[in-house]
């Protein structure tokens, strides 16, 4: 994906609120061997981008006075109650050093799952990304989570997931929980309720 920027030269709380009146939002790019750079984005683009799942975990090459740069988007901060975005915070990558970057998890073939199939369990997404390690180049748009051999009482861990060749989870020593399958309070009672009824 692609971002146009401009160098940003003033600087300030004045400076920011006059880019922002004028339909730009002010940014900076840091990391590498490079100073940081202050800069300045297309706002309406910007805001739609950020909606894009890809946006956020991919490498986008960014582009300032017609040279492009590889970068990670690394933090954004929105306005309270306004859709606008305050400012925009990008990391230059090096192809050769590994990044670490939290992607997203698309969940899949729960509706085939013997818990949902068999037991109508309802399969709770107990994380939605993971922090993972790898080159820019190996880098996954998202991380796919299978449920379809989740059962009713079942936990699915980090351990339990599979990764893309080249990239490993940062679990910081925890296996976390990705996701649980539990059948609702109230259709087990019911359940029950049918098993007496039939004796």
């Amino acid at each position: 994906m692609k971002v146009v920027a401009f160098k940003r030269e003033l600087q300030g709380t004045g400076a920011s609120r006059r880019l922002r009146i004028s339909g730009q939002t002010p940014g900076i790019i840091y990391g590498g061997a490079e100073a940081p750079v202050t800069i300045a984005l297309d706002h309406n683009a910007l805001y739609h981008a950020l909606k894009k799942e890809a946006f956020h975990g991919s490498i986008l090459d960014l582009e300032i006075d017609g040279k492009v740069q590889k970068v990670l988007l690394r933090d954004f901060q929105m306005h309270a109650y306004k859709q606008l975005v305050l400012h925009a915070d990008f990391q230059r990558v090096d192809a050769n050093q590994p990044i670490h970057v939290k992607v997203a998890l698309h969940f899949e073939n729960a509706d085939v799952s013997p818990a949902v199939k068999l037991h109508g369990a309802t399969i709770s997404h107990v994380l939605n990304e993971i922090e993972v390690s790898c080159l820019p180049s190996a880098l996954p748009e998202f991380i796919s989570v299978d449920l379809s051999t989740m059962d009713v009482g079942t936990t699915l861990h980090i351990s339990d997931l599979t990764f893309p060749e080249g990239v490993s989870a940062l679990t910081h020593g925890n296996n976390l929980t990705v996701a649980t399958a539990s059948v609702p309070a109230g259709q087990v009672s019911a359940d029950a309720a049918a098993t007496e009824e039939k004796k």
